[in-house]
């Protein structure tokens, strides 16, 4: 099947699961919010400013689940009542996140929602707000897709770097892809911020991740892996490079021609080509579903650049890393500014320390880790993450532990 066959049917099938995400962020496949406000509510912000204060005057009070009890120490987001996050764990599971993101090109954001969601404990928490108070269960929605998303842009920044550094980025495909993504970006965090309830959210969220788990379990099957003679030629010319310890920054990614719809490059000796404007709309579908959902899009990007472009582990991370930071950049602040999502910064800022680490152990780390092993890694994750929080956020109830 021709190239361009292949980008015109997987950018198809990318519009088609944004329409779904559209779909799902006007009610499908969950419950609608309750419509009947409670009698009696806290009638303050609480000294909390902005959309968050003006959500919590209109909460319910009360000391049960869906109920704000102002007397109680406040958590995650300054809120009465709400989860108080041990900033060790968060350090902790920053690393991961930093790791995880620089090694494998993606599931920073993933992990990153599992953290916020589950690890913390606050999917718990906002999950009975549903009813009682659904604006206030859609506010802090929007924070979560924004906090997940302040950890993967501090990876993708010192991920970018590491590897234009090693060489072993595919700078011109993540321009093309990250300009594209601006637009994607923008955007959906406008259209609906404060429109998503935390249940819709979950499940979508969960759906999407197992979807592209399974296609990537397909990948590591021998049938998936024939049609990717060059990315498995190359990745071994890599690995044996490292083996024997020669100097692999010179064997790096080199731009061999530039055209405005085919840009050809060659990493250890195999040449790769790719459509600039193919990459600029699929970076704009890419970040557009990656906003919805509060990641990073590395999920997406990676089987974009394995299965479309054909490029090998190696060269993803740090491709994928380059696009999804240029979209974090744009989706972060139109979620702050425009749908007013609030922000622990105490959270935030022990995170990114976190995230630091992990990012600067990944690139280190990944080299050593054979490519079918990334992708596994990455298949199992998705699967695991994409069942328990689909099943738990249509369904009520994890299919999966966690």
């Amino acid at each position: 099947m021709k190239k361009g066959i292949i980008n015109k049917i997987a950018l198809v099938t990318l519009l088609l699961m944004l329409a779904v995400l559209v779909l799902g962020a006007s009610g499908v496949g969950a419950q609608q919010d309750a419509k009947k406000a409670p009698a009696q509510v806290v009638g303050s912000d609480l000294g909390l400013k902005g959309k968050l204060g003006q959500a919590i005057a209109k909460a319910p009070v009360g000391t049960g689940k869906g109920q704000i009890n102002p007397n109680a120490p406040r958590g995650a987001f300054g809120i009465p009542g709400a989860p108080r996050i041990n900033y060790l764990v968060a350090v902790l599971w920053a690393i991961w996140v930093g790791w995880i993101f620089s090694t494998v090109g993606a599931f920073g954001g993933i992990m990153a929602g599992v953290g916020h969601m589950t690890i913390y404990g606050l999917g718990d928490f906002i999950k009975p707000f549903k009813k009682t108070a659904p604006q206030f269960n859609k506010l802090l929605t929007d924070s979560i897709r924004t906090s997940n998303q302040w950890l993967v842009g501090i990876s993708s920044l010192l991920t970018t770097v590491n590897y234009l550094k090693a060489r072993r980025l595919a700078w011109p495909l993540g321009l093309a892809l990250g300009l594209g993504s601006i637009v994607g970006a923008a955007v959906v965090p406008a259209l609906t911020g404060g429109k998503v309830s935390f249940s819709q959210y979950q499940g979508w969220f969960g759906l999407f991740v197992f979807v592209v788990g399974g296609v990537l379990l397909y990948e590591t099957t021998p049938r998936g892996q024939a049609s990717k003679k060059a990315a498995k030629e190359a990745a071994r010319a890599f690995e044996q490079s490292i083996k024997e310890k020669k100097d692999e920054v010179n064997q790096g990614i080199t731009v061999t021609q530039w055209g405005l719809t085919n840009i050809k490059f060659s990493f250890f000796g195999v040449e790769f080509q790719f459509n600039p404007i193919w990459a600029f709309v699929g970076g704009v579908v890419i970040a557009a579903i990656s906003a919805f959902l509060g990641v990073g899009g590395g999920f997406l990007y990676v089987p974009y650049l394995t299965s479309i472009v054909g490029l090998p582990m190696f060269v993803v991370a740090g491709t994928s890393a380059m696009a999804v930071l240029v979209s974090m950049l744009t989706s972060i602040t139109t979620y702050i500014t425009v749908a007013g999502a609030a922000m622990d910064w105490g959270l935030i800022g022990v995170e990114l320390i976190g995230v630091f680490i992990g990012s600067m152990i990944g690139p280190r780390t990944q080299k050593y880790i054979p490519d079918i092993w990334l992708k596994r890694l990455f298949v199992v994750l998705a699967l695991y993450v994409g069942l328990g929080y689909f099943s738990k956020g249509f369904f009520g109830q994890a299919w999966v532990p966690m």
